[in-house]
């Protein structure tokens, strides 16, 4: 497995990957809702990478993108020092310490970037990817209330942080 920063060229992969991870039904688009095509995903990808407040890096095994961190930083004088983090693991390779190494790299990018909080939000029945938030050294600092609707069912998301 080899961590490194998203390229334009991975456009095809990564909209795989996340087409993948929405399967999962913990991640925000719904299974099948992501309607993107591989040149619009190059596009958003081009734009990413111009942004300087943003990162990712992916996980590779096997010319296979498996999973992938994102950063993106605040941009005013007031929220430069913070950034929001999604993440996502194919689910056949959970459980491998993929995440853990993604962690790890964003956490070197936040040091190497002067930033002092990390934050996330995830759904509240996700019990894997609480318990690795918790491990990574995040905390619950808050609860969004109905603030998904999932399968018809409303349900709550936890917002998380980690001070660096």
């Amino acid at each position: 497995m080899h961590i490194r920063r998203l390229t334009i060229s991975d456009a095809e992969n990564f909209l795989a990957l996340n087409k993948k991870l929405d399967d999962s039904g913990f991640m925000l688009h719904d299974p099948g809702e992501r309607k993107m095509k591989t040149a619009e995903q190059r596009r958003a990808l081009v734009k990413l990478n111009d942004d300087p407040s943003t990162i990712f890096y992916v996980a590779e095994e096997s010319d296979q993108l498996i999973g992938f961190i994102a950063a993106f930083r605040g941009k005013l004088n007031r929220n430069r020092h913070r950034a929001s983090l999604v993440v996502g693991v194919d689910e056949a390779y959970r459980g491998k310490g993929i995440a853990t190494h993604l962690f790890q790299k964003i956490f070197g990018w936040a040091g190497d970037n002067n930033l002092l909080r990390l934050e996330l939000t995830v759904i509240e029945n996700n019990m894997p990817a609480l318990k690795l938030y918790r491990k990574m050294g995040f905390k619950t600092e808050g609860e969004k209330v109905q603030s998904l609707k999932i399968n018809g069912k409303m349900v709550n998301e936890l917002y998380m942080y980690k001070l660096l």
